[in-house]
């Protein structure tokens, strides 16, 4: 296993960067990447030396002020008030693991050499990779659409030695950080600021941290729905292979053959039943789990094209001798793709619900709320009740963020794609998501136990097994957060160890 990753122009997979987060692996400029962008730089500075036409960002003001131009001897004063003026973020802070994030993309798309960059701006970046001295970015603040200029203004500020960074646990300045390292501030030149502000990297890590955990929850899902089912005396019918090739979307095809794995050699499962069906939350697994797990592939089909592109404005093409001002920074194929995995996640955390719902309603031979002695013993019915409120937050938070849109900078900037809102909302969508699954895991593991001395699985008794080491049968009430809290930690424990793959 290499310790470092290469910056280059192959193709980045999600499972490439899940890779290098897993392994903390540092990254490093290929040589390819160096020469790219030793060119582009090269271009640009010839371009203006001979040239004293205005070009947009270059020695142009910026968004309605693109008409005023700028004296050659203000350009690196032109870029440090770009980045200045436009950190204007509030809120709470970005997570660490989202801003470093934010520097990986940021170095892929400038590592291209279409922006104009100085090699030793992206290479301060790699640094502040490497040495996890991650700027303080703020959650609010970003239109999706000229590139998530705020939040790219905190994350460029550093170079600077402007703004703050955090580092070793705490928040510093970031002069005094740089100063540790014997870092001198970067001098921004022509065009520098406008390429580090311009472009989709809030949005893009936001997705792209959200994905991996999206795959997760999504096993996840599977897995504790089948528990649900041996809790509830389900059927095994609905997972018949058969019923699928008929109907044969691919989530729907990886579902019931996933869940028919789960459930190989249970006792539970081939038990005779009484009953002839089981509740949509339990018979459609398949369905419904099946059409996010279609999502996702979607999803993932768009991050991967974005985070392998350039995405900040004006582009230089060296070889067609061409400056071009467009709108690659414009994130709203993000913003779409964003809303729809809100959606699609939103609806595993519904039909979860429900099946908690069926597991405390005293049917099927367990007992109401899944405690001995109901009445004296309240059991699992609050749970319920949390369960049920981050459902309905989720479906609030799922309503499009890119249905919206609102003027900027003096009428120019006037379609806007509200990428990151549906960035940070999504992101409180799959930590819901995450708390809902723990308490259906919570629920599930109860109810199995009054199915003994018949067994499920060996893979879900292995599984059980490893959670009620952290939270056992409950045969009277007891706090119930802090066992709640346990099942949160212990799904993210077991992501970690089982390194789940993307599949």
């Amino acid at each position: 296993m290499t310790t470092t990753h290469y910056i280059s122009a192959k193709i980045l997979e999600l499972s490439t960067i899940r890779d290098i987060i897993f392994y903390d692996k540092t990254i490093e400029l290929s040589d390819e990447a160096v020469s790219k962008i030793k060119t582009c730089r090269a271009y640009l500075d010839n371009k203006i030396a001979k040239h004293k036409q205005p070009i947009y960002g270059i020695n142009t003001g910026f968004g309605s002020l693109c008409d005023v131009k700028i004296d050659t001897d203000q350009l690196t004063r032109l870029q440090e008030n770009l980045v200045m003026s436009h950190a204007c973020g509030t809120g709470t802070k970005v997570p660490p693991e989202v801003v470093k994030l934010m520097l990986l993309l940021k170095i892929q798309s400038l590592s291209y050499g279409h922006s104009g960059v100085q090699l030793q701006t992206v290479q301060r970046l790699v640094d502040f990779y490497n040495n996890n001295v991650l700027p303080v970015v703020y959650t609010k603040g970003s239109l999706g659409a000229s590139g998530d200029l705020a939040p790219l203004a905190h994350l460029a500020l550093p170079l600077i030695a402007k703004g703050e960074v955090e580092f070793k646990g705490g928040i510093h300045e970031s002069k005094d950080v740089l100063a540790q390292f014997n870092w001198e501030p970067i001098t921004l030149q022509s065009k520098e600021g406008l390429a580090l502000l311009n472009g989709t990297q809030f949005m893009s890590a936001y997705g792209i941290h959200l994905l991996i955990k999206s795959y997760e929850l999504s096993y996840f899902a599977d897995l504790i729905g089948s528990i649900s089912l041996e809790a509830f005396d389900g059927r095994i019918e609905p997972f018949n292979e058969l019923v699928h090739l008929v109907r044969p979307h691919s989530g729907q095809l990886k579902t019931a053959t996933r869940i028919r794995g789960f459930l190989q050699g249970s006792e539970l499962i081939k038990q005779h039943k009484s009953h002839v069906q089981d509740p949509y939350s339990f018979r459609c697994i398949p369905q419904v789990h099946g059409a996010t797990k279609d999502t996702l592939e979607f999803v993932l089909k768009v991050f991967k094209t974005e985070i392998n592109a350039v995405t900040d404005n004006p582009n230089i093409f060296v070889n067609e001798d061409e400056i071009i001002s467009g709108g690659n920074f414009h994130g709203q194929p993000l913003a779409l793709a964003l809303d729809y995995l809100k959606i699609a996640m939103a609806e595993l955390g519904n039909i979860s619900e429900r099946r908690i719902y069926k597991l405390i309603s005293g049917e099927r031979g367990l007992p109401a709320f899944l405690i001995e002695n109901p009445g004296l013993n309240s059991g699992f019915m609050i749970p319920q009740y949390t369960a049920a409120s981050l459902v309905s937050a989720n479906k609030q938070l799922a309503t499009p963020a890119s249905i919206d849109s609102i003027v900027s900078s003096n009428g120019q900037e006037d379609h806007v794609s509200m990428g990151a809102n549906a960035a940070t909302q999504c992101y409180e969508v799959i930590d819901n998501l995450k708390r809902i699954l723990a308490i259906e895991l919570f629920n599930a593991s109860q109810g199995i136990n009054f199915r003994k001395p018949l067994k499920s699985s060996p893979l879900i008794e292995s599984f059980l097994e490893s959670y009620m080491m952290e939270v056992s049968f409950l045969s009277e009430d007891e706090v119930m957060y802090h066992l709640m809290k346990k099942t949160v930690l212990f799904i993210d424990e077991f992501c970690i160890e089982n390194e789940l793959l993307f599949d």
